[in-house]
Parts: C-alpha cells; structure tokens; sequence
C-alpha cells in the first residue's frame, strides 16, 4: 500500500472518529437531560403529594408481613420523593391494605358485586376504597416508578454513551499521532 493512500485511510478514520465522537456527545447529552427531565417531574409530583411512610415503630407497619415490612422499614418516617420509594410504598404497604379491604377482591370483582347488588352498603364503601387505593397505587407505579427507571435508564445510557466518546476522542488521538509519525 503507498504510503499517501495510508495517510487518506487515517484522515478518513479520524474525520470518522470525530464524528462518532459528536454524535455521542450529543446522544449523552440528551440522555443526560432525559434523565434530569424525568427524575425531577417524578420528585416535584411525588414531593407535593405530601405522602409520607409510616414511622418505624408504628401499628401500621408493624401489621404488615415480614417481608412487607423490612421493605417499607427501609424508608420509615420519610417522605415519598422518588421512584424506588414510589414502588415499595404501592406494592408493600398499599397493596396489603388493599388486600384486606375485601378479602383480596380487586376493585373489578368488588364492583361487579356491588352492581348485582345495588343497597348493599358494604360492598359500596368497599368499591370506593379500593378504587381510591387501586388508583393511587397506580399512579404510583405508573407516574412515579416507571417513569422514573426511565429517567434512570437513561442516566445509564448518558454514561455509556460519553465513556464511548470518550474512548472514540482517545482513538482520534492516537489515529493524529500515527498520521503525523507517517509523515
């Protein structure tokens, strides 16, 4: 190979380095702001519901199961800010309660009940909790955790995305290092 087509093949290979370098800065870049977007709506909304867990030494923790509890233990007395406590707190302490509402029926089965039998008051006070509970918990999994391990994917692919121009600017380094040595 002669030595000025060596040199067309590094200039091509730079000018593609820095290009690929470009667009993963800007891939990062917007990732970065995704992330920044996604887990700040989620803890603005989250903060101004006011919702907090329960003390740790509380009767409403200390009715859950073990393992219901050593997860909302974790978050004991604090106020439900994020993605990761809008999980735990719809499915380990919402989810339970809901549970005992009507024996484990869900809002569904409680309200086909409750249209066959239209006077009875119980299964009308049952319908509207577990609504209430079954949209709140909703809500939570859905607006809060979801997209949440959304905006914290896309952290992830902020990081991965700059680590790869980092090693492609590294690459263009050297690519200019060995264009200027075949000189």
């Amino acid at each position: 190979m002669a030595k000025s087509d060596r040199k067309t093949i590094d200039k091509v290979f730079i000018l593609l380095g820095l290009a690929s370098t470009a667009v993963l800065v800007v891939v990062g870049s917007l990732a970065c702001w995704g992330h920044n977007f996604a887990t700040q709506q989620v803890h603005d909304e989250l903060s101004a519901q006011k919702i907090f867990f329960p003390p740790e030494n509380s009767p409403a923790i200390a009715s859950l199961p073990a393992a219901d509890q050593a997860a909302v233990k974790q978050y004991a007395g604090q106020q439900l800010v994020d993605g990761k406590q809008a999980k735990v707190y719809a499915n380990n302490f919402i989810k339970f309660h809901l549970d005992e509402v009507a024996g484990g029926k869900t809002y569904s089965q409680v309200s086909t009940e409750s249209l066959q039998d239209p006077t009875n008051a119980t299964l009308q006070k049952q319908k509207q909790t577990l609504f209430q509970g079954e949209t709140l918990r909703g809500l939570l999994l859905g607006d809060g955790y979801a997209y949440w391990t959304f905006g914290m994917l896309a952290g992830y692919a902020a990081i991965a995305a700059f680590a790869g121009a980092a090693v492609m600017l590294l690459l263009v380094l050297l690519g200019l290092r060995h264009l200027a040595r075949a000189r």
